[in-house]
């Protein structure tokens, strides 16, 4: 198996890495060993070769992992019963979505996920996650006697100046694992550690903190700044992320977030440099993968093609093929011979 990928940026997370739970290149195994560890999920893979690898330390009450899958992935987990997680992408980014609140982390970026009632996340192909799970009596130690203080959000981007102070904690903790054990007092130094990093979340995540990200400019203002170049590189920006997330469900906000501006720009910028809607955008670049897949796969199945690319419906799917290409899906695989 290939040697574990390099931190981002200037975290030496040498320590996690010294303790490999597993590495594997099998479906099954990958996923029966970090359901154990973290959350009984479904796993779905997508593009890209199994290469399953994960790393895991703690402290008393707190749990680290550093995890690829090698692969795309789309993972279905439970909802959390007793804690959360925060997500620190090392290697690609992810896409999270809890309770219907839809985030995309980027490489170098962090998110805490405290889902209640349901959660996917879409990691990209050789993404890698550093991943701190922290138990709810932790984060409600801070006001032991009023539980319902504790009111973190189910997805939610951690603001770009606190990185780098969350990036300190971090460091800090995985050193943490790595120092002698025993001694009455570091263990004391280990519990006031963890209370601070339980304190750094509930302050930065709580209904009374500032919101865990900034606020999109004014769509008006936007629309007035964004032009020529500014332009072009958002909506690169845009069209990289469909790309990358082709087989995967993409709401009009995802693909806003993505270029970096609110959805009514975005639809100015579509139609003023592109002479179409975003999602139009998107149905053409999945319609010309579908043909793409036909052409060079003549066994192909139709069916398994539009699905894949996010085509539920079959008969709107021929449709709008139709209309493109003017032919079916079925009368293009001919073409080969």
């Amino acid at each position: 198996m290939p040697a574990p990928l390099p931190p981002a940026g200037s975290l030496d997370l040498s320590p996690l890495y010294q303790h490999c739970l597993f590495r594997s290149d099998a479906q099954v195994e990958s996923h029966d060993q970090v359901a154990r560890e973290l959350s009984d999920h479904d796993l779905h893979w997508r593009q890209g070769a199994v290469d399953t690898a994960m790393y895991k330390a703690g402290t008393r009450r707190m749990a680290m992992f550093a995890l690829r899958y090698g692969a795309e992935v789309e993972v279905r987990p439970r909802p959390f019963q007793d804690f959360a997680l925060v997500h620190l992408s090392l290697r690609g980014g992810t896409e999270i979505e809890a309770d219907g609140v839809r985030i995309s982390v980027p490489q170098g970026r962090t998110a805490l996920i405290a889902p209640r009632r349901s959660i996917r996340m879409w990691w990209e192909r050789g993404s890698e996650q550093f991943i701190l799970k922290v138990p709810h009596s932790l984060l409600h130690a801070g006001d032991p006697a009023s539980p319902e203080a504790l009111d973190l959000p189910s997805a939610a981007l951690l603001s770009t100046p606190h990185e780098g102070p969350w990036r300190s904690l971090v460091q800090s903790l995985v050193h943490t694992t790595a120092l002698p054990h025993g001694s009455p007092a570091h263990g004391a130094w280990v519990d006031h550690f963890e209370r601070t990093v339980a304190l750094f979340l509930r302050t930065h995540s709580g209904p009374d903190s500032a919101p865990l990200a900034p606020p999109a400019p004014p769509a008006a203002r936007q629309a007035i700044t964004l032009s020529g170049a500014s332009a072009g590189a958002r909506l690169e920006a845009m069209e990289a992320y469909m790309r990358r997330r082709l087989a995967a469900p993409i709401a009009l906000v995802d693909l806003a977030q993505a270029a970096g501006v609110s959805v009514r720009t975005l639809t100015l910028l579509c139609q003023r440099h592109r002479g179409s809607t975003p999602m139009d955008l998107l149905r053409a670049m999945r319609l010309d993968a579908v043909r793409a897949h036909l052409q060079s796969d003549p066994q192909a199945s139709v069916t398994t093609c539009a699905l894949e690319y996010g085509f539920g419906h079959l008969g709107r799917f021929s449709a709008y093929y139709r209309e493109r290409f003017g032919e079916l899906p079925s009368e293009t695989r001919p073409h080969r011979h």
